[in-house]
């Protein structure tokens, strides 16, 4: 009985291949399209058809407005869950690889603990604790276990003993000036913060990957004249240019992730092109491109996942920045006032540090433990993903 011979790899037709795979999609583009049409229709519904007054899951029960920065948020969390939760279940001994290599790395882990709580915080905490609401009567509650003078508070929700407010555990953290609870804006700005680091990354990625890919594999004068206008991305005054669109369109949060990811891009860009450049030498890109590969193949199947590790890591250390920017601009006074986000907190309390420190301390100390979490893991995810940097450094 005559066997057939295998394929040679010379012979591969990866003319055939590319137009065979062109819409083979796989498990998790299946999954990604599957959920994220019916956001895509429950959003051309809420903008086309239902009133601007009206909540947009209203009609079903729950008067809950959907926004844009929402729309786009929910959109990130499915590419996330489909593009990096997902492979990770479905590669359990590369997992196992990168999280015995990720372990080793102490503060990394706990950073990672940290983390998902304010994961978890940000994504159920709204549906648990209502969003924080002025009560002047309520003003410079003390937090739970301290106390304030009574000259300070309006009405004292605990008990008083010796002339001090005590705090009380219907406000664990204490209340600002106009009697918002302090833990509440905690919990909802962990939610502006997830939207800040996960919208922003998403674009920057989006358009640093396509910008850096193709300038890499155009060469000459296309290479060229893109490096040149990631020059003048890098180069123009970010602050500048959002003070400008705040004073023609207003502060708000969709403003500020779009300006902000408009010009953070050019780094990553100028990063994947360097990465892609390095790939393109080794010499299983060579034999792909001699045996007849599209460029689009070669980029898509081979530079670009191996690539990834690099980029996740690069766009993890890009998040700190983009919440520590969002509370600059809040302390000053330019953010937008009518979101709880840990800046606004700050800014809130920056007058009373004599007498109700809380109002600062709180946020402030979250927001710090998030930026330094968000560090350490992109350091140990460079050590684990990425194991020739580390030795490079070594």
């Amino acid at each position: 009985m005559a066997t057939q011979k295998p394929e040679r790899f010379d012979q591969v037709d990866w003319a055939e291949i590319s137009r065979s795979r062109w819409f083979d999609l796989s498990i998790n583009s299946i999954g990604m399209l599957a959920t994220a049409l019916p956001l895509l229709i429950v959003a051309l519904y809420d903008w086309q058809i239902l009133d601007e007054r009206t909540p947009t899951l209203e009609p079903v029960g729950p008067a809950w407005d959907v926004g844009t920065v929402d729309y786009l948020f929910i959109f990130t969390l499915l590419l996330f869950a489909f593009y990096i939760v997902l492979p990770l279940f479905q590669n359990p001994r590369r997992t196992k690889y990168y999280w015995r290599e990720f372990k080793r790395n102490r503060p990394a882990v706990v950073s990672l603990g940290w983390l998902a709580v304010v994961f978890v915080g940000g994504i159920f905490g709204p549906f648990f604790i209502s969003a924080p609401e002025q009560s002047i009567l309520t003003g410079y509650q003390p937090p739970v276990f301290l106390s304030v003078e009574q000259s300070y508070v309006s009405t004292c929700v605990g008990d008083i003993v010796g002339g001090q407010c005590q705090g009380t555990w219907q406000h664990p953290l204490g209340t600002t000036a106009g009697g918002k609870d302090v833990f509440a804006g905690i919990v909802h700005g962990m939610t502006i913060s997830m939207q800040i680091g996960f919208i922003t990354t998403t674009i920057v990625a989006t358009v640093g990957i396509t910008f850096g890919t193709v300038s890499a594999y155009a060469g000459g004068w296309v290479d060229e004249l893109m490096m040149r206008f990631v020059d003048i991305v890098l180069s123009f005054p970010t602050l500048l240019m959002f003070l400008l669109i705040l004073y023609i369109y207003g502060a708000g949060l969709g403003m500020f992730i779009l300006v902000f990811a408009a010009f953070a891009w050019g780094g990553t860009a100028r990063y994947v092109r360097s990465k892609s450049l390095s790939i393109s030498e080794e010499e299983f890109i060579k034999a792909n491109r001699i045996s007849g590969a599209s460029t689009y193949r070669v980029v898509r199947r081979h530079v670009v996942p191996n690539a990834a590790s690099s980029i996740i890591t690069q766009l993890t250390l890009l998040i700190p920045g983009f919440l520590l920017a969002e509370a600059q601009l809040a302390f000053l006074g330019l953010g937008d006032s009518t979101i709880p986000s840990w800046g606004q907190l700050i800014s809130a309390g920056r007058s009373d540090l004599s007498f109700a420190p809380w109002i600062v301390l709180a946020p402030g100390m979250v927001l710090f433990l998030t930026i330094l979490a968000f560090n350490f893991l992109g350091d140990a995810l460079l050590d684990a993903l990425n194991p020739e940097a580390e030795a490079e450094n070594a």
